[in-house]
């Protein structure tokens, strides 16, 4: 995977270890919108784990485990995306998180596109998008890049505030990316 991808106004970066404190800041600012969505923010999101996350993409990526990417607008980090190799050979699942300022404005969609490209690049055969049936924001996207639902199934995460318990399982295969 490349380290750095861009695209419309929308620059995917590898953390860096300096990364972390801004990282921090921006979860910060953004857990009420998080939250309801992501269980790694349910109990807070102390500075630590922004050290532990930032430290963990390094391992994931040399082991081909993740992919992780900071989402950058205009130089200001505006969330996260990932390509992470956990849904079996030739498969890679994407997930995305956005600041509240920058949702609605196009940028997941256009750092999943920039991702999924990336992932057939390299020689994936499937790009899987998973969403909570409640999450119709985080459901556009999958829907705009060209992707199908191939199962909905119990969450393989505890269930947050804002989910249904229903994950979607979306998928793209590189014929029709």
């Amino acid at each position: 995977m490349r380290a750095q991808l861009g695209s419309s106004g929308v620059t995917l970066r590898r953390w860096r270890e300096q990364d972390a404190p801004v990282l921090h800041r921006v979860v910060q600012e953004s857990v009420a919108h998080l939250r309801p969505w992501m269980a790694w923010v349910a109990d807070g999101y102390p500075p630590e784990a922004a050290d532990a996350f930032v430290a963990s993409t390094v391992a994931d990526w040399d082991k081909g485990a993740a992919f992780n990417y900071a989402i950058f607008v205009s130089g200001r980090l505006a969330g996260a995306a990932s390509l992470m190799a956990r849904i079996g050979p030739g498969g890679l699942e994407l997930g995305y998180w956005l600041r509240p300022d920058h949702v609605g404005r196009g940028v997941a969609t256009r750092a999943a596109s920039l991702l999924v490209a990336e992932a057939f690049r390299r020689g994936a055969q499937r790009v899987e998008i998973v969403t909570d049936a409640a999450n119709t924001r985080s459901a556009a996207i999958p829907k705009r890049l060209g992707f199908t639902v191939v199962d909905r199934r119990p969450p393989q995460e505890p269930i947050t505030s804002g989910e249904d318990g229903l994950d979607v399982i979306w998928r793209l295969d590189p014929d029709r990316g």
